[in-house]
């Protein structure tokens, strides 16, 4: 009986978001008590503290992007859309262009691939994002990224992971820039 009310939200997901949630599927066919953790980090990746939509897609967008180029990153790039982000500001976060973002929205994408490089600059941002924020905001971006990780990781893990391909922002067909890609010689 559970089951079938956690299938139906699945497949509710399915629809809403074009999104393949069999692994999701698989994991609560094989192992409710594992379902249900994987739920918990649902509730995790959903808190915002104290931080604004676009701050907040932007850090779980460029976590997404850091490990996955596929069905993943599209469906925070839908989910981001569904948040009423404007289109043009989520393309320049995909593309990573810092330069067409407002300055707080950047400063996530900034921080957020510091952080995952473990980059000590991290730190001069951290700053900034506390005096923007507060401690609530920093750990909502802790959050994002830390959640949004979750779900390449374990597609991958289980079998789903899926090649790289174009991301779709509206209109536009996108290959979501990544960090280390800009930061080579």
């Amino acid at each position: 009986m559970i089951k079938t009310m956690f299938n139906k939200i699945l497949l509710s997901m399915k629809s809403r978001y074009n999104y393949d949630v069999r692994y999701m599927q698989d994991i609560l066919n094989a192992d409710l008590m594992a379902f249900l953790k994987l739920m918990g980090c649902q509730i995790m990746s959903s808190h915002t503290g104290s931080l604004p939509t676009g701050p907040l897609f932007a850090a779980r967008l460029r976590a997404i992007i850091w490990d996955d180029c596929g069905p993943c990153t599209q469906l925070v790039v839908n989910m981001a859309l569904e948040a009423n982000i404007e289109p043009r500001i989520v393309r320049a976060i995909v593309d990573r262009d810092l330069a067409q973002l407002p300055a707080d929205i950047a400063l996530v994408v900034e921080f957020t691939e510091r952080v995952l490089a473990h980059d000590p600059h991290a730190n001069e941002l951290r700053k900034k994002v506390v005096s923007l924020w507060g401690r609530k905001g920093l750990i909502a971006i802790g959050y994002s990224i830390s959640s949004s990780r979750v779900y390449p990781a374990l597609k991958y893990t289980l079998g789903y992971g899926d090649a790289c391909h174009k991301v779709n922002v509206h209109d536009l067909s996108l290959v979501p820039r990544r960090y280390s890609d800009a930061h080579q010689s």
